[in-house]
C-alpha cells in the first residue's frame, strides 16, 4: 500500500502539469514522539478529501530526534517534503519557510504537537469554498492550562480584535486555511504569523472563523509561555503602526512631538508659577524634572523601536533577504522558490 501511494504521489507531482491543490505545512521543534502518529492521522484525513496535496515539515532547529523521524517519513513518501533550518528561528520564520516552499493553491498551516486535529482541515476547506479567502480556527474548548495559557490568550485576543478591527476569538490557533494569493505579498517577522488574517482583511480579503477540536498535549513540552504574550503586544503595536503610518510616519511622530512640546510648555509655566508666586527655586523641584526626563525616555525608546522595525523591514524586503537559512532539503529542488 505504501509503495502504491508513493508511486501515485510521484506521478501526480512529476507528470501532472498543475500544482497540488493543497499544501499543509507544519513547523516542528522537538516533537520526536508526535511526528509519526501525527503524519499517519494527517495522511488519513487528507486522503479522504479527494484532492491532490503535499505535506511540508519545517524543522526549526530541533535538538532531539525530530529531524531523523522526518527523514524517515520523506524517504518512504515523496509527498512528504522536509525543510531543516540551521537553527531555531521561531515559529514565524518556520511558517514563512513553509509558505515560501508550498506549491498548493490552498495553504493550511498547523502545529505538530497533535493538539490540532487533522480532521478539521476538511471543515476549513468547506468554509473556504463558501467564498472566503481565509478561514481561521477557534479553539473554543481549549485544552491548555487556564492561568498561564488561556487567560493571557483571551485578553490578548480581545485587545488584538479591538485595535485591528478584525473580530476573531483565537488569533493564536495555527490551524487556518488561506488562498495562495492572500499570502503572496505577506512578509512575516517576530510573532506576526498570527496577524495574517488582519493583513488579509485590510487588503480586502473575506475572513471567517470556525470552531475546531483541540486535544491536550500527549507528548513533549509546550514551547509557549507568558513571555510570548508580551512579544505579541509589541508586534501588535508594530502592525498598527505599519498599517496607519507606513507611508506617513510624520503624522505620528509629529503628533508625539506636539505632545512633548505641550508638556514642556506646561511644565515651564508651572515652574515659573512656583518660582515667582511661591519663591521656589527650579533646582528644588526634582520630581518635576524626573517626570519630564522619564517621559522623554519612554517616548524615545518606543520610537527607536519603531524606527528599527522600519529599517529591518526595508533591509529584508529591498534586497529580498529571507528571514531564515536552510540546512537541508528533502524531496525539494534546490532552485525551487
Amino acid at each position: 500500500m505504501m509503495k502504491e501511494y508513493r508511486l501515485k504521489t510521484v506521478k501526480s507531482l512529476e507528470s501532472g502539469a498543475d500544482r497540488p491543490e493543497l499544501s499543509v505545512f507544519l513547523p516542528v521543534y522537538n516533537e520526536e514522539d508526535n511526528i509519526i502518529p501525527l503524519n499517519a492521522r494527517l495522511k488519513d484525513a487528507l486522503d479522504r478529501l479527494n484532492r491532490s496535496y503535499e505535506i511540508i515539515y519545517v524543522d526549526d532547529g530541533s535538538t532531539d530526534e525530530s529531524l531523523a523521524r522526518l527523514r524517515e517519513l520523506a524517504s518512504d513518501d515523496a509527498g512528504v517534503r522536509v525543510i531543516a533550518l540551521r537553527r531555531n528561528y521561531g515559529q514565524t520564520a518556520a511558517m514563512s519557510a513553509g509558505i515560501d516552499h508550498a506549491r498548493g493553491d490552498i495553504l493550511v498551516p498547523m502545529d505538530a504537537d497533535l493538539q490540532n486535529d487533522p480532521a478539521d482541515i476538511c471543515r476549513l476547506l468547506e468554509k473556504l469554498d463558501e467564498g472566503y479567502d481565509v478561514v481561521s480556527g477557534w479553539r473554543k474548548d481549549r485544552k491548555d492550562k487556564w492561568l498561564t495559557r488561556r487567560v493571557p490568550s483571551t485578553i490578548a485576543n480581545k485587545i488584538i480584535s479591538r485595535i485591528s478591527g478584525v473580530e476573531l476569538h483565537d488569533y493564536g490557533c495555527s490551524l487556518k486555511a488561506y488562498r495562495r494569493d492572500v499570502l503572496t505579498d505577506v512578509k512575516l517577522y517576530g510573532e506576526m504569523h498570527r496577524f495574517i488574517p488582519i493583513y488579509a482583511r485590510w487588503a480586502g480579503a473575506r475572513v471567517a472563523e470556525i470552531a475546531v477540536t483541540h486535544h491536550p498535549r500527549a507528548a513533549g513540552k509546550s514551547k509557549y509561555g507568558l513571555s510570548r504574550t508580551i512579544k505579541v503586544v509589541f508586534d501588535l503595536i508594530t502592525v498598527k503602526f505599519m498599517a496607519s503610518y507606513w507611508t506617513k510616519p510624520l503624522y505620528m511622530f509629529g503628533a508625539a512631538g506636539l505632545i512633548c512640546l505641550t508638556i514642556s510648555f506646561l511644565s515651564f509655566v508651572g515652574a515659573l508659577y512656583y518660582r515667582f508666586v511661591h519663591d521656589v527655586h527650579l533646582n528644588r523641584m526634582p520630581l518635576a524634572t524626573l517626570a519630564m526626563i522619564m517621559f522623554a525616555m519612554g517616548i524615545q525608546f518606543i520610537f527607536m523601536g519603531l524606527l528599527a522595525e522600519m529599517i529591518v523591514r526595508t533591509y529584508h524586503e529591498s534586497q529580498n533577504k529571507p528571514t531564515y537559512l536552510i540546512r537541508e532539503r528533502i524531496n525539494i529542488d534546490e532552485d525551487e522558490e
